[in-house]
């Protein structure tokens, strides 16, 4: 069904403006005139604009832009936590929806909520309506199915909030971990490529009007810094082109599992995607079992946000080992991927009927885990970035110093 974007005034005399979903413009002003908007301007999201006789001249590419904008996780927890309070509140579900719609400041976020308001209201269920409209997964959709079964969608949602926070928290303590090591790169690249493209040819033609003979570490500099001036496109072309290819083959099943394989071998970054890959499904499957959902139906859904496919094949065959009646623990352990702890404490869990809190105890522990080694890790890598780019400079002035200090000798 097509998706609408609007500008109008509403019976108030207030400007307005959103998203509406209808088999064609004519629907979506009947429907928007039933909620007391009168139109300005009506553009389809596909592009094709259809303005009203008052509508100005717009561009559809700037009218699009965002609508098609990625959700944050930020704004989704967010939305999640509002309509948890809306329902708990007494409110009913489309009214809540869209009181929700009219809150959301994200442009996407809005249109996707405005969909799914204007389906349950047709009488499709939330997670039927979520399902098809955007921006959730089967995680999202699975836990508000089972809140719609069982009754309890305002405490399925706020779970849903704080396991969408959590997520959050977690990705933002690592970035932010990150982030100046990663400046410190930049910082070095820019200045290495300053030093070839500016500093060093200017040297270069110093030192060849001397008619002296340099030395073969001058040299390899030289014609370093003449091949990246003249060729640069090419390397850059070459970089593209691996990349591009690494990505298709990493898009294939066997690329996948041997690239995920690869990284867990990586010394210390290998530990850190196992603990990350640990603490998404760990967290992710105490989420769907506190909100009801099956466990043969959670584990499927836990191996695909563990996001590593030697992770998610030891959970597949785990959740193939439940439907003949045996453990989880069992074939967790045999597959080597899990550290004891995890093994131990879903073990403990099963028999002792809490397996959701003592999955997430383990997500705890190993989310602590990645924060700790991320730490660690970036504490030892700022000092040796900053000696390779003293390393990197040191080499490049030596080598056109050093002609210059001999010639300079040779002339004493």
């Amino acid at each position: 069904m097509p998706v609408y974007q609007f500008k109008g005034v509403t019976e108030g005399g207030r400007a307005t403006k959103g998203f509406v979903d209808a088999d064609s413009d004519r629907t979506a002003r009947q429907k928007l005139r039933r909620d007391g908007v009168f139109l300005t301007e009506l553009l389809e999201s596909s592009g094709a604009a259809t303005p009203t006789r008052s509508s100005s001249r717009t561009t559809a590419p700037a009218k699009r832009t965002a609508l098609f904008k990625r959700v944050s996780g930020t704004d989704l927890a967010l939305a999640t936590r509002q309509l948890a309070t809306l329902l708990g509140a007494g409110i009913p579900l489309v009214d809540s929806l869209g009181a929700l719609t009219e809150q959301i400041e994200s442009a996407r976020l809005k249109s996707v909520f405005s969909i799914v308001r204007d389906r349950v209201n047709e009488g499709a269920s939330l997670a039927d309506a979520m399902a098809s409209a955007g921006p959730f997964n089967n995680l999202y959709v699975s836990m508000v199915r089972a809140g719609e079964t069982g009754g309890a969608l305002e405490t399925v949602l706020d779970r849903l909030a704080d396991y969408l926070e959590g997520q959050v928290r977690t990705a933002n303590k690592v970035i932010s971990i990150l982030l100046y090591p990663a400046v410190m790169m930049l910082v070095a690249v820019g200045v290495v490529i300053v030093l070839v493209t500016i500093v060093l040819p200017q040297i270069t033609q110093l030192l060849e009007s001397l008619d002296r003979e340099l030395p073969i570490y001058t040299r390899i500099v030289i014609d370093l810094s003449d091949f990246l001036r003249s060729w640069w496109w090419a390397v850059g072309l070459g970089i593209s082109a691996a990349v591009m290819g690494l990505r298709r083959y990493i898009a294939s099943e066997r690329g996948r599992f041997q690239w995920d394989g690869f990284l867990l071998r990586i010394p210390l970054v290998g530990k850190i995607v196992r603990q990350l890959a640990i603490s998404r499904f760990t967290r992710t499957l105490a989420t769907l079992l506190a909100g009801g959902i099956p466990i043969v139906r959670s584990l499927d859904i836990s191996r695909h946000v563990a996001a590593n496919a030697v992770i998610g094949e030891a959970v597949e065959e785990a959740r193939t080992s439940i439907t003949g009646g045996a453990s989880i623990a069992g074939p967790l352990r045999a597959s080597g991927q899990f550290p004891p702890l995890v093994t131990h404490m879903v073990d403990v869990g099963e028999r002792s009927g809490d397996l959701a809190g003592m999955l997430s105890k383990v997500a705890d522990t190993y989310e602590e885990q990645v924060e700790n080694t991320v730490t660690r890790i970036t504490a030892l890598l700022e000092p040796f970035l900053i000696l390779v780019m003293v390393g990197v400079v040191m080499v490049i002035m030596l080598s056109t110093i050093m002609p210059l200090l001999d010639l300079t000798s040779s002339i004493q």
